[in-house]
């Protein structure tokens, strides 16, 4: 018999470290060749580790939430032969979003092993795990469709709709006095981190601003009434966009990242427009890369297809990092304020809410305004107040006048 090592894989971007976002197996267990035995995870990127050999685990590196070095051993598992370990391999920084799967090196074994009895614990990624328990639903009561018999997240909706969850999840009418403790991890504790990391370091000014969205809105309505058929549907969020463009090149200070630790500060020429997205794991800002040279369809195209990337677990990292600065949208939820948290290390964010009709008076009586608000955050470092209220109302001329928007220059 023999022992066979695991070794944590390189996961890239650098790090010396990756946490453990979920075990597939325990000690004990019997494994085959290319089963999924763990999932790490860095940055926004989830990480599959298969096994390469046949055989029993006899140890494993840590609970979930753990963050093992690279290179340190992960996994070790008795082998009908002498392999040895496998040497970790590096992962190309072009890794889906949500989950990819890195492959370890195979051994040849001394002497053929015996394949060991499947496992019967369900095949799934760990963003559908994650769903699975938001629900209350136990995974092997859900029939699988995914290849090789992965359960995927549409799995769990039909299992939902088909009304065949617990007596206990459709009947609130029982008091409950159970509690439940969950560990932070994975993209939850990535987004914790960051979240603290912004409001612990930046000073935030937030500035809330009313705009007339009347013009737009009757603007946007005709466009799309007269799109191309490959053109997609107008939201506000593609003028906005392009607002910013124009606004930033007005205050380039703006459109910064800066360094705490050196005191430097980067003006970016190109403006690269980070969009708050939530997803089914959490929230993720896919990147819309230089927005200054794209004309508005161009701009509302990219962003769908990073939204739907982004929900779909399929955005790469290079998607997901990189913007400049950040636009959060909640208004589709009914928000008509917020005070949005700046993406570390940029220098403001533009959060919109919800257009809402209103009186206004336009100086001889009360005429209805479709008016939205624009709540944004500043670092209060580098943008002084007065300079974040005259960015705001850089925007709310352009907003308002949205022919300005057109206009090149």
């Amino acid at each position: 018999m023999g022992e066979f090592i695991i070794k944590m894989p390189d996961v890239g971007e650098g790090v010396a470290e990756a946490e453990l976002v979920e075990w597939h197996v325990k000690t004990g267990d019997p494994v085959r060749e290319d089963m999924v035995i763990a999932a790490v995870m860095t940055d926004k990127a989830t990480v599959e580790i298969p096994s390469p050999v046949n055989g029993t685990v006899i140890w494993l590196a840590g609970e979930v939430g753990d963050r093992i070095a690279v290179k340190a051993p992960l996994v070790r598992i008795k082998t009908a032969g002498d392999v040895g370990e496998a040497e970790p391999m590096r992962i190309s920084q072009t890794l889906p979003a949500e989950t990819a799967k890195v492959e370890i090196a195979k051994p040849t074994p001394a002497a053929p092993a015996s394949a060991p009895a499947p496992v019967d614990k369900p095949l799934a990624a760990p963003s559908v795990r994650l769903f699975a328990r938001e629900k209350g639903v136990d995974l092997r009561q859900v029939q699988a469709t995914g290849p090789a018999g992965r359960i995927l997240r549409e799995d769990i909706e039909q299992y939902l709709t088909q009304g065949t969850a617990p007596a206990a999840a459709r009947n609130g009418s029982a008091r409950k006095t159970a509690t439940e403790q969950i560990k932070l991890t994975g993209l939850r504790r990535r987004i914790a981190e960051k979240m603290v990391l912004s409001t612990s370091r930046i000073p935030h000014i937030t500035y809330v601003e009313e705009v007339d969205m009347t013009a737009l809105e009757e603007l946007r309505a005709t466009m799309n009434g007269d799109r191309r058929p490959d053109h997609p549907k107008l939201t506000v969020l593609p003028f906005l966009m392009r607002a910013l463009v124009k606004a930033i090149s007005g205050q380039p200070d703006v459109n910064a990242t800066f360094d705490d630790d050196a005191g430097i500060i980067t003006r970016h020429s190109a403006v690269h427009i980070g969009i708050a997205t939530q997803t089914p794991a959490g929230l993720t800002v896919p990147v819309v890369r230089h927005a200054e040279a794209r004309g508005i369809w161009d701009c509302a195209a990219e962003m769908n297809r990073l939204a739907e990337a982004a929900r779909s677990g399929t955005a790469t990292r290079d998607e997901l990092l990189g913007s400049t600065i950040t636009i959060s949208s909640l208004g589709a939820l009914g928000g008509i304020v917020s005070t949005p948290v700046i993406n570390h290390p940029e220098v403001a964010i533009i959060g919109v809410n919800k257009i809402a009709t209103r009186p206004v008076w336009d100086g001889a009586q009360f005429v209805p305004r479709k008016m939205m608000n624009l709540s944004s955050s500043f670092d209060h470092r580098i943008i002084d107040g007065w300079d974040a209220a005259t960015f705001v109302q850089r925007i709310r001329t352009l907003l308002e006048t949205p022919a300005l928007i057109f206009i090149e220059g």
